[in-house]
């Protein structure tokens, strides 16, 4: 792991954004297309503004959530909607969106179908992750039901969650997937996230999801 200071969070957003343009011009230089996986939540919202604008073979970029809640993309808390409206936009609109929801089905039901979509996914060219101050990363939180499975990568690519506390079902894309990623970002704000993430890597995996994934993780910090 290694962790890259910003001034403040806007010089964050701007290099984080051209660091992450500059890795997905160069899988496109070696492949027909780029996977990127990347977090709802408001954090990476600035970032995924400033990568918007960036001039791009975008139809070749194929974007997918790291999770998502089980609520179509029309709800306020989809983080499709959120992708769609923040980095889906400008030079990149052309992008892929790959979506974890599917219309009509409940989570159990469509893990083939999402699983299958995966496939030409994987390994996942540029991940990037947030955290929460209860160190969790995507949705796996600690102790959540169906946090085992995920960890463990027991039901393929994705795995089906249900957090305490939480208002919907999760679907996430499992520990070994996120893990898999060829370059791996994590972006966290102020002095608690930064002592949760020291904490978590003397803590286990269980307690602290966010461990399972910190293996060459570059870490992007700003007050």
């Amino acid at each position: 792991m290694k962790i890259e200071t910003y001034a403040d969070r806007e010089m964050l957003a701007i290099d984080l954004a051209n660091v992450l343009a500059s890795e997905l011009e160069n899988c496109l230089f070696n492949h027909d297309h780029a996977s990127l996986a990347v977090p709802g939540g408001t954090t990476p919202g600035p970032v995924f503004d400033a990568l918007s604008g960036v001039d791009l073979d975008w139809r070749r970029v194929h974007v997918l959530p790291t999770d998502e809640r089980w609520v179509p993309e029309t709800h306020e808390r989809s983080n499709a909607r959120l992708i769609r409206d923040r980095l889906l936009a400008d030079r990149a609109a052309g992008a892929r969106l790959v979506p974890l929801y599917r219309d009509g089905a409940n989570p159990e039901d469509a893990l083939t179908e999402i699983t299958a979509e995966l496939a030409r996914e994987l390994p996942l060219s540029i991940l990037l992750l947030g955290m929460g101050d209860d160190m969790h990363t995507a949705s796996l939180f600690p102790g959540a039901p169906g946090l085992d499975v995920a960890l463990a990568g027991k039901t393929g690519p994705v795995a089906i969650l249900r957090p305490e506390g939480q208002p919907e079902v999760r679907i996430s894309l499992s520990a070994p997937v996120l893990d898999g990623a060829l370059s791996k970002h994590l972006v966290i704000f102020g002095a608690a996230k930064r002592e949760a993430l020291e904490r978590a890597t003397t803590l286990p995996v269980e307690q602290a999801p966010i461990r399972a994934v910190l293996s060459d993780m570059t870490v992007h910090w700003a007050e």
